[in-house]
């Protein structure tokens, strides 16, 4: 017997295995129509306490497609940027939770925005540790850093070092990107 024939079986296996494992602590295989029901409807309860970053959510581009408007899925998913100073959260300072527009996972509290003055919504840290992610972005003959949703990998905005204390961090955000929750919001 050559040493293929014993591995055959063995990878079998491994593969089954990786299959079936596959999803456990993950929405990836909630509906995603469902999925933004559920944030329409999210109250700030849930929001603040929604801390599981094991979660995740992978869908293909087409099913994110069906569920988000064109300038939400032209931000979230194809990294793009809206215009400054004339969009939803610029301006806006309520109290409460900012979740991503894509999988409801919450990404800011209101405590931590601030007036940049650059024509975006800031903030000067994550509602929690591992709720954004940072990636390299390259485009526009520059390093930047994109912050993408730790959950979904939706692209939200970027990170600059020129932010405020304690941080001295400022989150430039994409208000399509994200969805208020009103702290006042009664279960």
């Amino acid at each position: 017997m050559n040493l293929l024939s014993k591995l055959f079986p063995i990878s079998i296996l491994l593969f089954l295995f990786a299959c079936s494992t596959n999803g456990q602590n993950s929405e990836s295989n909630m509906d995603l129509h469902e999925l933004q029901k559920h944030i329409e409807n999210m109250t700030y309860n849930e929001a603040i306490s929604d801390t599981d970053d094991e979660k995740r959510v992978e869908k293909p581009e087409e099913e994110w497609k069906e569920v988000l408007s064109s300038g939400e899925f032209r931000i979230l998913r194809k990294r793009g940027t809206e215009m400054p100073y004339i969009n939803e959260y610029d301006g806006f300072y309520e109290d409460g939770v900012y979740v991503c527009r894509a999988c409801g996972n919450p990404l800011f509290h209101s405590d931590s925005k601030y007036n940049s003055r650059t024509g975006w919504p800031s903030f000067y840290e994550p509602i929690r540790p591992g709720a954004v992610g940072e990636e390299v972005d390259n485009s526009f003959f520059m390093t930047r850093t994109e912050t993408v949703c730790a959950r979904c990998d939706s692209h939200i905005g970027h990170v600059f070092e020129d932010g405020p204390d304690p941080t001295g961090l400022r989150y430039c955000m994409n208000s399509q990107a994200m969805k208020f929750i009103p702290k006042d919001e009664v279960e």
